[in-house]
């Protein structure tokens, strides 16, 4: 039942922090096509979350992070249970299935589930459903040890500038540095999960943040790609250890529509 609610949150609310965003830039934008997106796109997400409604049509590939506690002993037939009850939920929500096999099968439920154990108490669930007009905006780049902050700000900038309006901007960008190939980008994921209106606990990650925001706003394409000061909302970063030989980088961006949805529970609640 909460992970069934979390599916139906997710598609249907819009997140705070994302929602005080768009808020704040349809205050402070000048340019009246780009504040009407701006005040559209705001509607839309009150309209959703009144009426139960999908907040758009691509109801994305859900994800699902668990973080799992040292008293929680989780067992597959968990996982089992978390993928049926995602389905349970889009099914319930009439929400568009997405997700398609090899032989062309459509489904609600892929199965993407990424587990991560910490030294808390507890068992945390977030569904994130990740549309894939943004998703198709994702970059991987292996820079050399030696790569200076600038650069990787030139290849960050340079992803989102590529995707131009075709991703519903405006965006937030989630960014992995560190790991491997593969790791960097499920950082970029992870990133996206954070409270985007919040600083980065990491100074100079906070810096790094707040200098991509500006780069990547100066690129003046705006809400729906109709100009103006918010290309995207926000930036997120998180680093990693990696090999003294590389340096992995990877982006993923997310429209104006970041869904996710959170709850923590306690160990008892798993039977």
């Amino acid at each position: 039942n909460i992970v069934k609610k979390l599916v139906l949150q997710a598609n249907t609310e819009l997140r705070p922090d994302v929602m005080q965003l768009l808020q704040d830039a349809a205050r402070r934008e000048k340019n009246k096509k780009a504040k009407h997106a701006l005040k559209i796109i705001i509607a839309n997400a009150r309209i959703a979350k009144k009426e139960r409604l999908a907040i758009c049509q691509d109801t994305g590939l859900p994800l699902v992070f668990l973080k799992v506690g040292v008293d929680v002993a989780l067992r597959k037939k968990h996982i089992d249970e978390i993928n049926k009850a995602v389905a349970r939920g889009y099914g319930e929500g009439i929400f568009r299935a997405s997700t398609i096999d090899a032989n062309n099968r459509i489904s609600y439920t892929p199965k993407i589930i990424h587990l991560e154990f910490t030294n808390r108490k507890g068992f945390t669930i977030s569904v994130f459903p990740k549309g894939f007009g943004s998703e198709n905006k994702s970059k991987l780049k292996l820079f050399l040890p030696t790569a200076s902050e600038e650069e990787i700000d030139n290849f960050v900038v340079e992803a989102v500038r590529e995707a131009g309006p075709n991703a519903c901007p405006p965006y937030i960008v989630g960014v992995g540095i560190g790991g491997t190939s593969d790791y960097c980008l499920l950082l970029a994921k992870e990133a996206l999960l954070k409270n985007v209106s919040l600083p980065n606990r990491d100074t100079q990650l906070a810096q790094w943040e707040k200098r991509l925001y500006r780069k990547i706003n100066a690129l003046g394409i705006g809400p729906m790609g109709l100009g103006g000061k918010f290309t995207c909302l926000g930036v997120k970063i998180k680093r990693y250890p990696t090999h003294l030989a590389g340096l992995p980088v990877g982006v993923n961006i997310s429209c104006h529509a970041l869904r996710s949805a959170t709850k923590t529970v306690a160990a008892s609640q798993l039977k």
